[in-house]
């Protein structure tokens, strides 16, 4: 079973004890939360590349002759 630690930091004193189902239950949903944003960043970021990709090759041009034209 998944533990937790417990800091008293008047004394110092740390205890390790079980997680509760419920709190068992909150990690594994702010994990699944986090890797679903995750997924969608790096969608995000995927769709963007493409996008700058296809303009790039639509207007003929290189990356770099593209910022030349943008400074």
């Amino acid at each position: 079973m998944p533990t937790k630690i417990i800091v008293d930091c008047s004394t110092g004193e740390q205890t390790e004890v079980e997680l509760t189902a419920e709190e068992i239950a909150q990690r594994e949903a702010d994990a699944e939360a986090f890797a679903a944003e995750q997924a969608e960043r790096e969608a995000e970021a995927i769709a963007k590349a493409e996008a700058k990709t296809a303009l790039l090759a639509k207007l003929g041009i290189t990356e770099d002759e593209a910022k030349l034209l943008l400074s």
